[in-house]
C-alpha cells in the first residue's frame, strides 16, 4: 500500500488511479477513501487520475492523538500533493472535506489547483453564534460526541438511516441497499474515536465564512435538500452565495450520502465539470 509521511511524522494511506487531470477526492469526517469507489472508478476509466486518502485517524492511515484541525488536515492535504507533485488539480471536498479543500486553497493558494467541487460541504459554519442565529446549538456536538463515547457502534448504526435516507426516510425503503449502506458506515469504525469526536468538533464549531468568500477559483456547489449532516439551509446556498461565480446544483430530496444514493449523477456532473 502506498503512503505519504507527513510534516508530522504521520501515515496517510493513498490511492492513485488512472492518468490525466489529477482529481483529489476528499471524504466526510469519518468514512475513509473506499466512500469513493463510485466516483474512483469512473472518473478514472474516463481520462482523469484519481487521488483518494485516509484522512489522519480514519481507515489504514495512523491515528496520533491531535492534529483533527483544519490547519493540520490541510496540511496532510499539502504535503499529499507535494509528494504526488501535483499540477493542475481538481479538488474535490465533501463534508468536513469541503472545509480541508477551503483552508488549504487559504494557507497554500492555487498553485497547484485549478477548479474546486464542494459536494454535501459543511462551510461556511454551522455553529449558532449572535451572527449566525439559524446555526446549529453547541449541544448537539456535546450528544454526539457523548453517544460516540458511550457507544460509537450503536451511534453509526442509528445513523445509517438519515444518512442516505434523510431525515423522514422509511429504513424498509432506502434508496441504497442494506448491504451497502451497513459497509459503507461501518468503515466509520475503523475510525479512531478520539478522532471522530474531534473531526466532528472542528467542522462543527470552525467559522470557514471569511475565507470561503476569498476564493476565486471556479466552483461547483452541490448540495441535496434533505442533508441532515451538513443542514441545507446552512450550507450549499450559504457556501454558493459566499463564492463569486460559483455555480450551484441542488439535488432535490438527496441526503447526506448523496456519494451512494445519487452516485451516477454527481459522476456526471463531476466528469463535466472537470473536463469543461
Amino acid at each position: 500500500m502506498p503512503y505519504v509521511t507527513t510534516r508530522d511524522d504521520t501515515r496517510l494511506h493513498y490511492k492513485d488511479w488512472g492518468a490525466g487531470r489529477p482529481v483529489v477526492l476528499l471524504g466526510t469526517a469519518m468514512m475513509d477513501s473506499r466512500m469513493w469507489e463510485f466516483q474512483a472508478s469512473f472518473l478514472a476509466e474516463r481520462g482523469l487520475r484519481c487521488i483518494t486518502y485516509d484522512r489522519r485517524g480514519c481507515g489504514r492511515s495512523e491515528a496520533p492523538w491531535d492534529g483533527y484541525d483544519y490547519d493540520t488536515l490541510a496540511a496532510d492535504l499539502a504535503d499529499l500533493a507535494d509528494h504526488l507533485d501535483l499540477r493542475d488539480a481538481v479538488l474535490v471536498g465533501y463534508a468536513v472535506g469541503g472545509g480541508e479543500a477551503v483552508r488549504y486553497l487559504s494557507r497554500y493558494g492555487a498553485g497547484r489547483v485549478a477548479k474546486l467541487a464542494l459536494v454535501a460541504s459543511t462551510t461556511p459554519f454551522l455553529l449558532r453564534t449572535e451572527d449566525n442565529p439559524e446555526g446549529l446549538d453547541i449541544a448537539l456536538f456535546d450528544e454526539m460526541a457523548d453517544a460516540i463515547r458511550r457507544d460509537r457502534a450503536q451511534w453509526l448504526s442509528d445513523c445509517t438511516v438519515p444518512f442516505f435516507g434523510g431525515p423522514n426516510a422509511d429504513p424498509a425503503d432506502l434508496p441504497v441497499s442494506a448491504e451497502l449502506a451497513r459497509w459503507l458506515v461501518s468503515t466509520g469504525l475503523e475510525a479512531s474515536p478520539r478522532a471522530g469526536t474531534e473531526i466532528y468538533r472542528t467542522l462543527f464549531t470552525t467559522d470557514q465564512r471569511a475565507e470561503t468568500a476569498e476564493i476565486t477559483l471556479p466552483t461547483l456547489v452541490i448540495h441535496g435538500t434533505e442533508d441532515v449532516a451538513a443542514p441545507y439551509h446552512l450550507c450549499g446556498p450559504r457556501t454558493a452565495e459566499l463564492i463569486g461565480g460559483s455555480r450551484f446544483v441542488s439535488y432535490e430530496g438527496a441526503p447526506h450520502g448523496l456519494f451512494a444514493t445519487h452516485a451516477e449523477r454527481l459522476n456526471e456532473d463531476l466528469l463535466a465539470f472537470v473536463k469543461e
